[in-house]
């Protein structure tokens, strides 16, 4: 799609989506959305307020009732209509990512393959919420358990995935019965506003669905929490934030799933093959220019190995082009924001001046955006900051192992356990660390370990909660058990 803009969707909503209607924040305030490739604003959209909040509140309150008793197949219908609608305009929502994200074109284009795939995957769950009913041990009575929505869900999601993040919320809410008030983040808030209206024009009813935009997330999310009628808190970002949202919902017990930081560990044994492990450490480390909470954030090579790996993955990552994530050659966009670039820069300064090795990179490229070029480090010392937070940018730090036990030790010493890979050619060897590991998910000779169909959430600080397979619908859900005797 050529020389794109905002004008290539004429029907993207630029005001709030409150249940099925746009409309202005209610103190008419906006704020600007940015291209990380310039830095320059590429749109205005509204800026909700806490009454907005209420709005979408008593819009969601007003169509649960209806939205719970709809068929499960009319639910599934809608959905399997809103991945065919999303496939259908996939070229527009990813250049749309790449405008206001700045991944590069193909990152965007998988997302939105991905992304679609969460609504068609919850269209085949929809009518699959199995109660059960079995006689009482003492056979006093029947034990009847019902699958019933668990009511008003409030979605906070972050900007690295402005499309997927939604649909992988969206989607089992929706099948599950429940009505949703979307709230994106507002780096990123034009992706959310064309899924609104994917879902209106595929049938989904007035009321069911609200997005808001806000810059004041903070306090629209606390009021939405303390609002008696919201059952339901789902948040994807950062750990620190998460242990906040979850003292809010505290005070109404509000159900809460937490898809929070990572601070993925990738092993790469001996005898691993070294093909294999590139093309992995590729995709799990530049996926996304590395903004992702499953991205591979510290690499322990086996010491046979780590000067070929290293160089090798240089070389590799040396021959990606860098530039505005909506230009079809770019396989290396800008970071979302200035505060992002700024703090990989620091964060490579201060493992380079605690002695770690420069293969690669090591510096923000001289043009305008919010760019870092790709990077990696050797003889990264143990204790450094960069092995301790999320990088979020195209760093890849190596360190060297000899020793198995010593391998999974420094891969486990971390707050965080979303995911780890591992690349070993015996099998036993590979399945016996992966059960060490502690972690929700490990790539097993892969790098990519993301699937609609698969229970996605960590351990530890990483989250409460799956999303994604049949597990992300009974997130949605409570269980009512029905004593009864006949």
């Amino acid at each position: 799609m050529a020389d794109f803009s905002l004008s290539s969707v004429p029907d993207l909503p630029l005001d709030l989506w409150v249940g099925g209607v746009e409309r202005a924040a209610s103190d008419g305030g906006r704020f600007d959305v940015l291209d990380p490739a310039t830095g320059k604003v590429v749109a205005s959209v509204a800026n909700g307020t806490v009454d907005d909040a209420m709005a979408c509140v008593e819009a969601a309150d007003a169509a649960a009732a209806s939205w719970a008793a709809t068929a499960p197949r009319e639910r599934a219908e809608i959905l399997r209509r809103a991945f065919e609608l999303m496939t259908e305009r996939a070229d527009e929502i990813a250049h749309l990512i790449s405008l206001e994200n700045g991944k590069a074109l193909p990152d965007a284009r998988g997302e939105t393959a991905y992304a679609a795939e969460f609504f068609r995957w919850y269209a085949e769950e929809a009518v699959r919420a199995s109660g059960t009913v079995m006689t009482a041990p003492s056979g006093a009575n029947r034990i009847l358990v019902l699958q019933q929505p668990v009511g008003i869900a409030v979605l906070v999601t972050p900007w690295n995935f402005p499309a997927a993040m939604a649909t992988r919320k969206i989607g089992p809410a929706l099948a599950a019965g429940c009505t949703v008030i979307l709230k994106p983040a507002s780096d990123t808030p034009l992706t959310a506003l064309l899924m609104a209206k994917v879902l209106a024009d595929a049938g989904v009813p007035e009321g069911v669905v609200s997005v808001l935009p806000a810059r004041r997330s903070g306090a629209v999310v606390s009021a939405m929490v303390h609002d008696p009628r919201v059952r339901k808190l789902s948040f994807t970002g950062s750990t620190e934030v998460g242990r906040v949202l979850l003292k809010e919902a505290a005070d109404q017990v509000v159900n809460c799933s937490m898809e929070l930081g990572g601070n993925a560990p990738f092993l790469v044994f001996e005898d691993a093959d070294l093909d294999a492990a590139i093309d992995g450490a590729m995709i799990a480390k530049m996926r996304n220019a590395g903004e992702a909470c499953t991205a591979a954030n510290r690499f322990y090579v086996h010491a046979d190995v780590a000067e070929e790996f290293s160089s090798r993955l240089a070389e590799r990552m040396r021959a990606l082009t860098v530039g505005p994530g909506t230009a079809d050659d770019t396989q290396v966009g800008p970071l979302v924001n200035e505060e992002s670039a700024a703090k990989v820069d620091e964060l490579v300064r201060g493992a380079v001046s605690a002695g770690a090795r420069v293969v690669l990179g090591g510096e923000r490229p001289d043009r305008e955006g919010f760019y870092y070029s790709p990077t990696v480090l050797l003889d990264v010392p143990r204790g450094a900051d960069i092995l301790g937070e999320e990088i979020f940018g195209p760093v890849a730090p190596v360190l060297t192992f000899t020793d198995e036990d010593d391998a999974i030790a420094m891969a486990n010493d971390t707050e965080y356990g979303l995911v780890s890979y591992v690349y070993t050619r015996d099998l036993a060897r590979g399945l016996r660390v992966s059960e060490r590991l502690d972690a929700g998910m490990v790539g097993l000779n892969r790098g990519l370990v993301s699937d609609p169909a698969a229970p996605f959430g960590g351990t530890k600080q990483s989250g409460i909660g799956r999303e994604g397979g049949h597990e992300g619908m009974l997130d949605y859900m409570e269980s009512k058990y029905v004593a009864v005797s006949w």
